[in-house]
């Protein structure tokens, strides 16, 4: 594998100074982005497949074990407050439950049976997609999830940064993210992580974009939970509703601090009943209500 063998370019990293130990990090790093340009085509399939799940009513589950599987849960967790998703929608999944987030529970990632029983628990569909995240490619936890998955119809999507693997032979759609040996040799928190999370949070934004919750590049469907949103919530009624900011925070109040509902009333110059009915017959999609 790919990611267990050693880096000849910082096997002499612990007689390095620090600034030549970053530099030598920081090489490698740089080599990332281009594994994950390679697998652009399959990322779009993966992003189209996605979309069209959620569209049809099923929902995201991001499985993984140890690092995989926490930044499946990370990029999950971001889904409601900036698209304002329900909890339900983007899941992750990890081996071991809630005490390997935060405690390696290295054992449970081999029990392929587990990955099965979790998704079982859920009660995954063929509406569902399943994306299965594992470094090495062979994760028996991640192959029970996919397996279960792809068994059921569900679209399944496999993540590995190694190739051949049998996570990819699992999948319907596989993502090879081949970013070679760690600085420290199989430490895949590093440049497998690293090109694992640029993929998540592609998968993430182009499904979130192609279900209508993003105008130009900005977050419409942004919950108001704190005040730097709720400021990030005022910019944009003011600039998408060609309003002040003042007029911006009062239709955001009318609009129960729904940011969609409040651009309608600004540009279609209806009440928020009237915004939210055609927000609703537009599919949500805001350039169809205001273009």
């Amino acid at each position: 594998m790919f990611t267990e063998q050693q880096n000849p370019n910082t096997q002499g990293i612990d007689q390095m100074d620090t600034l030549a130990m970053v530099r030598a990090i920081n090489s490698e790093d740089q080599t990332v982005a281009d594994a994950v340009a390679r697998a652009l085509p399959d990322i779009a399939r993966a992003i189209d497949a996605v979309a069209d799940s959620l569209r049809r009513g099923g929902r995201l589950f991001y499985v993984g074990a140890g690092t995989s599987g926490r930044l499946g849960i990370l990029d999950a967790s971001e889904c409601p407050p900036t698209y304002g998703t329900p909890p339900e929608m983007v899941q992750g999944v990890i081996a071991g439950g809630e005490d390997a987030v935060f405690d390696a529970v290295e054992s449970v990632e081999d029990d392929e049976a587990a990955g099965a029983a979790d998704l079982r628990a859920r009660d995954v569909s063929a509406l569902d997609a399943v994306v299965g995240i594992a470094a090495s490619g062979r994760t028996p936890y991640v192959l029970g999830a996919l397996r279960h998955a792809r068994s059921l119809g569900a679209v399944t999507i496999g993540i590995s940064n190694n190739t051949p693997a049998a996570v990819l032979d699992a999948a319907d759609i596989p993502i090879a993210l081949v970013t070679g040996p760690e600085v420290i040799t199989g430490s895949t928190r590093m440049k497998a992580g690293t090109a694992q999370k640029l993929v998540l949070n592609m998968i993430s934004t182009g499904t979130m974009i192609k279900l209508g919750k993003v105008y130009g590049n900005l977050m419409v469907d942004v919950q108001v939970k704190n005040e730097k949103l709720l400021q990030r919530a005022r910019r944009i009624v003011a600039h998408v509703g060609g309003v002040d900011e003042a007029r911006a925070a009062e239709l955001l109040d009318l609009a129960g601090r729904d940011v969609k509902t409040a651009i309608v009333t600004a540009r279609r110059g209806v009440d928020a009943a009237e915004a939210r009915a055609l927000l609703a017959a537009a599919d949500g999609f805001l350039r169809r209500v205001i273009d």
